[in-house]
């Protein structure tokens, strides 16, 4: 089985109490067919910490952007993120996108350094990777707005409404699906993805957070998308082996790279 975890901070990972190194994170999820990682930036000084960190392993890819919620802690600087995402470990831009559930005072903002992050995304032919928290309606115009179809990318850690998938997947978007999938409350999001084609679908962990069960209250880690991918194959009516191997095409495609 090869599995990808599409979406991971492994710069936020507990280096001291439970993982020896970045080897170790790696090692573990191989162990249970997560053979390949994204490992998603935030900020671009934090980028680089992790680029120098991660820049070695083949097994690990990159995206280099500035998340909503992490504005406050450099100024955003657009030169430099284009020229950092022209490197060829740098598969995607983001993590980027709108958060008014955690700072809705900041709106327009955000709104400006989403819009310019689509820009370096299509002027370098890559795609974006969205967080989109309680901004349904602004995130969709904004897509629509700079022509975000001719980057594509995907909806991470999907937790929206039907509405907004049918929306995302007209784009040419992708959907993600975290460990939320299999908590008890998540019925809804459940309804939405099995609505969503296969062939749209992505996994991930956002570890480290969101441990699907069993894990839920620890801290998640790349190896647990194991989880994520059984539970995600059985609601769409798929053998586990099958949905890995649709899913990593789906990478694969979305993110113009070869996996395995």
């Amino acid at each position: 089985m090869f599995i990808v975890d599409s979406h991971c901070h492994l710069d936020a990972l507990d280096y001291e109490n439970l993982h020896r190194d970045v080897e170790d994170v790696v090692e573990k999820a191989r162990l249970r067919g997560v053979k390949h990682l994204l490992a998603v930036g935030v900020t671009l000084n934090r980028y680089i910490q992790m680029y120098e960190t991660l820049k070695h392993f083949n097994e690990i890819s990159l995206s280099c952007g500035v998340h909503p919620l992490d504005l406050d802690e450099e100024p955003f600087d657009y030169a430099r993120l284009l020229k950092l995402a022209r490197d060829k470990k740098v598969v995607a831009i983001g993590e980027c996108g709108l958060d008014y559930y955690y700072s809705a005072e900041n709106k327009s903002l955000q709104q400006s350094v989403f819009a310019q992050q689509i820009d370096i995304a299509k002027q370098l032919s890559k795609p974006i990777i969205v967080h989109t928290r309680a901004a349904r309606e602004d995130t969709i115009a904004l897509l629509r707005a700079h022509s975000a179809e001719k980057c594509g990318g995907v909806l991470h850690c999907f937790t929206e409404n039907e509405e907004m998938a049918k929306q995302a997947l007209d784009l040419g978007f992708y959907i993600s699906v975290s460990g939320i999938i299999t908590f008890k409350n998540a019925e809804e999001l459940r309804e939405v993805i099995r609505l969503v084609p296969l062939d749209r679908l992505l996994i991930e962990t956002d570890s480290p957070y969101l441990a699907p069960i069993p894990y839920r209250g620890k801290q998640n880690q790349p190896a647990y998308v194991r989880e994520v991918c059984d539970y995600t194959a059985t609601l769409k009516g798929v053998s586990p082996e099958e949905f890995a191997r649709i899913t990593t095409q789906n990478f694969e495609r979305l993110f113009k790279i070869n996996v395995q």
